[in-house]
């Protein structure tokens, strides 16, 4: 461990998804001085600390089963000036854990709270799989029962984001299928065992997707599927000027342009070059 001194309170440290070398000297740092770790599974956490060599250290189970009973004993240590680290099985707490409610307890109580940024299956993954990565939402793991998973699907079908799910190797063929039915035959990408050995992405429609895991079978390991956007609707230029026009009567120019360019998905500085013609054809 190096030489130096945490501020009291909870660390967020961000844990290997795969490849031990991911881990920061700083993570390592944090979990070595931290008074107590809480984890999603503390024989998950024991076997890092040890490949880690950190020995000795105490563990206590937090997870979404248990965390109303025993967020109150952590922030009652962490009143007590201790220090906390949380760490998820694997790469950054509170992507699909109940950690943000223990963040929120903190930030309420002005208790000292930071993150030790590192691994993310969701960045990942979205950098893997060649699709658009300026906008983005990850929405976890969809319901197992096909209904319930077309209904959510069906409210995330106009986002204009690129979309990114957990999903279990089972059910991934009757996912695609639904993606296909309800958001239409997008292009996507199934990225699996990220960092590790047998490290995998397929790229292709979900139609494609579908029938490739058709013929190989299910695949092994942990799957994070992203799939690209809704398609933009196509705005006339004679639609965009109304618009504008409604936007400049509340908005200045810079304003409108950006909130139309947004709208539509045109080059804000096209944009821009419209408004400053109707607000001159106005004064």
């Amino acid at each position: 461990m190096s030489d130096v001194s945490f501020i009291k309170g909870l660390y967020l440290v961000a844990t290997p998804i795969g490849n031990l070398g991911d881990i920061s000297a700083r993570a390592t740092d944090v979990l070595t001085a931290a008074d107590i770790i809480a984890c999603e599974d503390t024989r998950n956490t024991k076997k890092l600390l040890t490949l880690l060599g950190i020995t000795n250290k105490s563990l206590t189970a937090y997870h979404e089963y248990n965390a109303d009973k025993v967020r109150p004993s952590i922030l009652k240590r962490l009143r007590n000036n201790e220090m906390i680290a949380l760490v998820s099985d694997a790469g950054t707490p509170l992507i699909s854990d109940p950690g943000y409610r223990l963040v929120q307890d903190c930030i309420d109580q002005n208790i000292y709270v930071t993150a030790i940024p590192g691994a993310s299956a969701v960045l990942t993954a979205l950098q893997l799989s060649g699709l658009p990565s300026h906008r983005f939402l990850f929405e976890g793991f969809l319901p197992p029962k096909t209904a319930a998973r077309q209904k959510e699907l069906a409210l995330l079908a106009d986002i204009p984001a690129t979309l990114i799910f957990y999903e279990a190797p089972q059910r991934l063929q009757e996912t695609l299928r639904d993606m296909a039915f309800v958001l239409g035959n997008r292009k996507a990408a199934v990225v699996r065992e990220l960092t590790k050995k047998f490290e995998q992405t397929v790229r292709g429609t979900l139609l494609e997707l579908q029938a490739y895991y058709q013929e190989n079978g299910a695949p092994k390991g942990e799957i994070v599927l992203v799939v690209s956007p809704a398609e933009q609707k196509q705005f006339s230029s004679d639609e965009i000027n109304t618009m504008l026009e409604k936007a400049l009567m509340s908005m200045n120019v810079k304003e409108a342009s950006s909130f139309i360019a947004n709208q539509t998905g045109k080059a804000k500085k096209e944009i821009y070059q419209m408004a400053l013609k109707i607000k001159h054809a106005s004064e």
